[in-house]
């Protein structure tokens, strides 16, 4: 081997060894996707990556931190918040969220962690300010669809009935009409938390109500009332329904009455032409043999009144005239 060759060899040999001691520093690092990095050296930063690729850093001075690039999700913990009405509930929402500006995020919170519970009371208190701003049945619907199916339905079975009912009922939804719902509250809590992330080089795309759950004395009091309306539904039915009876009893009533009166009538207007027919009759009679007829009428008579007595003290008076004689008069 010649000295030239052997010059050669070791010249390669020491740029082979400066090479391999490079690559051994570290000079290189690798920003994945869905990934992004912060650059610092002796505390300050240097450089952001958002783009995936291979990139060059100094050896043993800089430091690369690494931040996802993806939507992150953050689960708060249930919050006992009252309502417009003062009305407790608990309320358990979830939120999604991503950095976009890594070096303000490092410089505020430098760990995910910290980020974590910073966020987590931000949204926390934009949930507080706004649920206490609104009323039970704003939080827990989107829309008027219920009173909307309701209004429906009665159009649908619409009778005297129905809005006797109602009256009695006395219903009113006034009070239980959606302005603005649950979608648009959602929206105001994230609204009213964005204030707040963007120093901090976040973005926050949402907050949502994952659940929301009465209070244990809230539980009881929605019972109670469940109760109350159903009885007075209940009461609203039997008041229907004791109205209809006396109606219909008075109806009977006034249908008998009028039938009563009807044959009534009837019956006296046969009575009086029966009476009439029997007096023409006694008339006719009467003239044909006056005598006979009043030797009958007093045998008649006497078959009434005198099987009531067991004895007859006397018989002097003209009533019994025909007991001694067919012609009336006593020998």
């Amino acid at each position: 081997m010649t000295k030239e060759m052997k010059k050669f060899i070791t010249a390669l040999s020491v740029i082979a060894l400066a090479l391999i001691l490079f690559l051994i520093t570290g000079p290189l690092y690798i920003v994945e996707e869905g990934s992004q990095v912060v650059v610092t050296r002796f505390g300050s930063i240097v450089a952001t990556h958002a783009d995936a690729g291979l990139h060059i850093k100094m050896p043993f001075v800089d430091q690369v931190t690494t931040y996802p690039k993806l939507v992150l999700s953050l689960d708060g913990d249930p919050q006992r918040i009252p309502t417009k009405e003062n009305q407790f509930i608990i309320v358990d929402t979830t939120s999604r969220w991503r950095i976009v500006d890594p070096a303000k995020f490092y410089q505020n919170f430098t760990t995910l962690n910290n980020a974590y519970n910073r966020l987590s009371d931000i949204i926390d208190s934009s949930t507080r300010t706004v649920i206490t701003q609104n009323r039970l049945s704003e939080i827990v619907r989107s829309s008027n669809i219920i009173n909307e199916i309701s209004v429906a339905e009665m159009d649908i079975t619409q009778d005297d009935d129905t809005k006797d009912i109602a009256e009695l009922v006395n219903v009113t939804t006034e009070s239980e009409i959606v302005s603005k719902g649950r979608r648009n509250l959602s929206r105001q809590m994230a609204e009213e938390a964005n204030k707040l992330v963007p120093q901090y080089g976040i973005e926050l795309i949402d907050v949502l109500p994952r659940q929301i759950k009465y209070s244990d004395e809230l539980t009881e009091s929605v019972y109670q009332r469940m109760i109350k309306e159903r009885n007075q539904v209940a009461q609203a039915y039997r008041s229907n329904g004791e109205g209809k009876k006396a109606e219909w009893l008075g109806k009977l009533e006034n249908k008998k009455q009028t039938i009563s009166s009807e044959a009534y009538k009837k019956s006296e207007e046969i009575k009086g032409a029966a009476d009439a027919e029997a007096a023409r009759i006694y008339a006719e009679a009467y003239s044909k043999d006056a005598e006979f007829y009043t030797f009958w009428k007093s045998m008649e008579s006497y078959k009434k009144t005198l099987k009531g007595y067991d004895a007859t003290y006397s018989t002097s008076m003209d009533y019994f005239d025909y007991l001694y004689s067919s012609d009336g008069n006593r020998r």
